[in-house]
């Protein structure tokens, strides 16, 4: 499923979570790298904004849907995909690594919040090789950036996992894959911090009813409250792409029983 913000194209190549960790594990086993994005409505208000996060969501290798409208427009296009956020798939992605015995990193917030992550991971035999948190004020592509690439390399890690939030964490998985191609990143924005508890992340209620937005908003209503009007600005463009490439895919290519989305 295709995505287009202004001039910047996206595409949903994962359709849940079992493919991405079937695709990881595939690039474990060969010694290859990959970055992993996650596509919300935010990162598309983004893509049309910035041509150096466009460039960077460019170099990512698995991109899954993260929120529910991306689930939805699909659905309207007719190639539905299903809900695998970063705060979803971090834990499975751990377990992975685990199994295979291969070593990671923890990136983003401060000292306290990532040993307070790794503290509460409860993932048997996972090898955490190094904690670092970057500088508030950090350029994803500056000095410091290329330094951490380097030390996650150095520490033995294959995958890194960054919790920095669009655009920076996108930003600096690109350069990790130009650096050391055989590094792996999974981009999961909040994902660290709901676990260590220095976030609190929506009632599982509240997201089976997609409504997470809503609680993270009533948490933080003067960052987010604009963030997500241009959301859903977007949106009518966005149902039009979904609807056109629906009308425009031969009959047989359309998914059974696709129709158009629910109501948030």
């Amino acid at each position: 499923m295709e995505f287009r913000a202004g001039q910047a194209a996206v595409r949903v190549n994962i359709r849940d979570e079992g493919a991405l960790l079937a695709a990881v594990a595939g690039r474990l086993e060969a010694g290859e790298g990959f970055a992993v994005a996650t596509l919300n409505l935010d990162h598309l208000v983004k893509l049309g904004r910035d041509p150096l996060f466009a460039r960077a969501y460019a170099a990512q290798d698995l991109v899954t849907a993260d929120g529910n409208p991306v689930v939805w427009l699909s659905r309207l296009a007719g190639s539905p995909v299903s809900l695998a956020p970063g705060a979803d798939l971090l834990l499975p992605t751990l377990g992975l690594c685990a199994a295979l015995g291969v070593p990671v990193a923890l990136v983003g917030g401060t000292e306290a919040g990532l040993l307070a992550a790794e503290r509460a991971l409860d993932v048997p035999g996972l090898e955490v090789r190094l904690r670092r948190a970057p500088s508030m004020g950090l350029d994803p592509e500056g000095p410091e950036a290329l330094a951490l690439l380097d030390a996650v390399a150095a520490s033995g890690a294959r995958v890194a996992v960054l919790a920095l939030g669009a655009p920076r964490q996108e930003r600096l998985a690109a350069l990790g894959r130009r650096r050391h191609p055989s590094l792996g990143f999974l981009s999961v924005g909040a994902a660290l911090d709901f676990l260590g508890g220095g976030q609190r992340r929506a009632p599982p209620l509240l997201r089976r009813l997609a409504l997470e937005w809503l609680w993270r908003m009533l948490l933080d209503p003067r960052r987010l409250l604009a963030r997500y009007a241009a959301c859903a600005a977007i949106l009518p463009g966005l149902a039009a792409q979904a609807l056109s490439r629906r009308a425009a895919a031969p009959r047989g290519d359309r998914a059974p029983g696709a129709g158009p989305p629910a109501a948030p």
